[in-house]
Parts: C-alpha cells; sequence; structure tokens
C-alpha cells in the first residue's frame, strides 16, 4: 500500500502502519528519559526514533509485548537475531532449546520460553526437544512462529479439536462428572500418541484453514502455500505440516525477515564489520578476542538498560558493539 495513493483513507493507512502506535511509544519514551533525549532537542530526538524504526535497530533490548506489537517489530526481531548469531550457523555448531534462549534474552531481556518451545518442536517434531539444532533449522522454524503465533495457536487448537474427533473450535466446558468419568490417564496418553503420529485428514484440516482465514484478523502464511502442502499427502500432523511452512521459500518472501536458506550464511557487508572489529580488538591493549560472546553481550545489555530506546548515537554504538562481539566470538 503506497503512503502517497490518495484513494486510500486516512485511517486506514494510520491503521496498516501502525503511525500510531509508534508515536505513542516516542512519547512515552521521552518523557520517560526526558532528561537524557531533551538535551538532543525533540525535534532531533523523533528523527532519530523514527529512522531506528525504519532500519529495524529499534527492538533491540526493549521487552517483548514491544516486539510483538506490530508485524514490522516482529520482523525486525527476527532479522536482528539472523544478523547478530550468523556465525554460529557458518561455524555449522549444534545449539540446544535453552541456549538458542539464552542468545534470545541478551536481545530481549524477558523473552519468553514458550516461544522457544514451540520453535524447537518445529524442528524436532515434538520429539526429544532438548536434542541439538543448527542454527538454520531453529531460524527459520522460530521465524514462523514469532510472526504468525497467533494463526498457529489456532492452528493447533483446530488440530486438537479434529484429532479428539469433535467439531474445530467446539468450546468443551469440564464438570467434575466429566472429569470422573474419563480413561486412565495411562491409557488416554497413549491413544493421544498413536492419534498425534497419524495426524488427520488434510482434506477436513484444509477446509477448516480455509474458514479460519477467512475470519482471522492477524497474518498467516499465503494459502496456497498451504494448500500445496496439504495436497501432498492424505494425512497430515500438526508439527510436520509447520515444518512445511516454516522451508517454505514463499512463505519466507512474505514474511521478507530472512534470505534464502542458500543465502542465509552470506552477508558481505557484515564480514566487512566483523574484519574491522577483529582488527581493533587485535591492537587493543589488554583485549581478548576469545572471551565470551554471552559476556559481551551481557555487557552491552548493561550498558543499554531494556527500558530505554535507542534513539541516539551512543546507544547506536551500543548495538553495533554487541551484535559483532556476539559473532566474532562464536567463531571460536
Amino acid at each position: 500500500m503506497s503512503r502517497f495513493n490518495s484513494m486510500v483513507p486516512v485511517e486506514e493507512y494510520l491503521a496498516d502502519s501502525n503511525v500510531m502506535f509508534y508515536l505513542c511509544d516516542a512519547v512515552t519514551q521521552l518523557l520517560e528519559h526526558k532528561e537524557e533525549y531533551t538535551q538532543f532537542g525533540v525535534i532531533r530526538y523523533f528523527a532519530e526514533y523514527f529512522s531506528s524504526v525504519k532500519n529495524s535497530n529499534h527492538i533491540l533490548f526493549r521487552e517483548y509485548s514491544y516486539i510483538k506489537a506490530t508485524p514490522h517489530n516482529r520482523t525486525s526481531f527476527i532479522r536482528v537475531f539472523w544478523r547478530c548469531y550468523r556465525q554460529i550457523g557458518k561455524s555449522g555448531d549444534l545449539l540446544s532449546m535453552l541456549e538458542y534462549r539464552s542468545l534470545l534474552q541478551l536481545l530481549c531481556p524477558d523473552f519468553p520460553m514458550e516461544v522457544v518451545q514451540c520453535a524447537a518442536r518445529i524442528v524436532l517434531m515434538d520429539d526429544a526437544i532438548d536434542c541439538l539444532m543448527s542454527f538454520s533449522d531453529f531460524l527459520y522454524a522460530f521465524q514462523l512462529q514469532l510472526y504468525y503465533q497467533e494463526f498457529l495457536e489456532s492452528i493447533l487448537e483446530i488440530y486438537q479439536d479434529l484429532l479428539a474427533g469433535k467439531s474445530p473450535n467446539t468450546v468443551i466446558v469440564p464438570t467434575s462428572t466429566s472429569v470422573e468419568q474419563l480413561p486412565p490417564v495411562a491409557a488416554e496418553e497413549n491413544d493421544k500418541e498413536e492419534q498425534q503420529q497419524d495426524g488427520v485428514e488434510t482434506s477436513t484440516l484444509a477446509q477448516c484453514i480455509e474458514a479460519l482465514c477467512d475470519r482471522f484478523k492477524h497474518n498467516y502464511p499465503p494459502r496456497s502455500c498451504m494448500r500445496d502442502i496439504l495436497k501432498q499427502n492424505d494425512k497430515v500432523s500438526y508439527y510436520s505440516f509447520l515444518m512445511s511452512l516454516a522451508k517454505h521459500e514463499t512463505v519466507n518472501r512474505t514474511i521478507g525477515a530472512l534470505p534464502s536458506k542458500a543465502e542465509l550464511l552470506i552477508d558481505p557487508e557484515m564480514d566487512q564489520e566483523l574484519d574491522k572489529l577483529i582488527t581493533q580488538i587485535s591492537v587493543s591493549p589488554g583485549s581478548n578476542s576469545s572471551g565470551s560472546a554471552v559476556g559481551a553481550l551481557k555487557e552491552a545489555q548493561r550498558k543499554a538498560s531494556p527500558r530505554r530506546n535507542i534513539h541516539h548515537k551512543r546507544r547506536m554504538e551500543v548495538e553495533s558493539d554487541g551484535s559483532t562481539e556476539e559473532t566474532d566470538s562464536s567463531e571460536n
């Protein structure tokens, strides 16, 4: 949607672009830290705030509620996560779910465990989620989970209803009598595992997804991609469906945060910045280029409190130091 298109109503443009959200956040940040920001001038402050939003630098060290507030924030966080830790994939290291969560919390201190667990289950097909994962596998699954979180939660509810033989989206309110009539827990778990391995009829799931998309208010993957995936088999499990979506290049292009998998580890601009930083560290007295990556980013996080936004030159230097030191350390 072009902002210069006079045919677009003002209210619709403001809603789609989230301008009011960012304006409110900018004013809130200014009032909370006015002693720091007013010395640069209010006009310069707003210019740098919206410049950081445009350049996707605004989400570093912010709270999770802010990151998930808009599609642009989610895309920006995914891109920053990739750029900060790209060297993990380049070096071929495999990390656990808890290690990926630690990396995410260096960028967003209150990043929830639930989102990381869901991404890990997509990669590992809900089996032994404490296993190690490659950076690229986790990254694309994490992208899908974070960007389409609300849609995936709705799909899971539909899938569970279909497994239970209920009409999708039917709300069941448990009572004391119904709980007493439940089968033994062990038998129920065995039945559940068998059903989950078999999956559900793809034709039925496809019809439910079409109906969901018609009324869904949040973002969802392209319908054509979901149709193509569901046409491939008669039955599908929830996590195999999500894994196919995570690997689908059209879905990746639609989100617009990451390059294709073939180009994921190629970033000449970042490599040049790394070379500069390595040179600076090697000639710096008392430097230790093999120091802990976690310690480096924690130091950057200490200097830049999560309550303070990133709008001036000093803070931007903190961002650069945090991401590049992490990438350098992960090579060793």
